[in-house]
């Protein structure tokens, strides 16, 4: 697979989901002191969340911490409750399109916005007749780093 036109450079976040945010933000902003840098919230993807941040520049990464809007409805995003696990990758729209043609099975919607503003895409958790690979179990975002997070990444790949 050496022909692969991407490279995925790090974790850029991870995403925690439970029925009381609230219970969320004790553990980790206020137990394991991470810093609270915004919310989102999605009608359309169930979602109440709110944005916090361990480290520093190019290689902080972030944890979303996710509530249902309604328990009830899909997706539920506090099941399981580590929701998906992002990782930063240097061409997104590389990466998506020969993924594709690998087989590997995406969730709908495309690449589109994220919470944070960075352009992201979901590799589905498990393949189908259609798209036979999945990510196994778990749910993948792609996310399209910026361009100072690419160059921090190769700089330290470097030495």
């Amino acid at each position: 697979m050496s022909d692969r036109p991407f490279s995925i450079l790090g974790i850029q976040q991870i995403a925690v989901g439970g029925l009381d945010k609230q219970a969320l933000r004790r553990f980790w902003v206020d137990t394991l002191g991470l810093t609270a840098t915004g919310t989102y919230r999605s009608e359309k993807e169930n979602v109440d969340e709110d944005i916090v941040e361990a480290g520093a520049g190019a290689f902080k990464v972030e944890v979303d911490l996710m509530q249902p809007i309604d328990p009830d409805s899909r997706p539920k995003v506090h099941e399981p409750a580590l929701n998906h696990v992002g990782l930063w990758v240097d061409d997104l729209a590389a990466a998506h399109e020969w993924l594709i043609a690998q087989g590997v099975r995406f969730t709908p919607g495309g690449i589109r916005k994220g919470a944070a503003g960075h352009d992201v895409c979901f590799i589905h958790p498990k393949g189908n007749a259609e798209a036979p690979m999945g990510a196994e179990g778990v749910l993948v975002e792609l996310v399209q780093a910026p361009p100072e997070v690419v160059e921090a990444f190769r700089a330290a790949a470097a030495g």
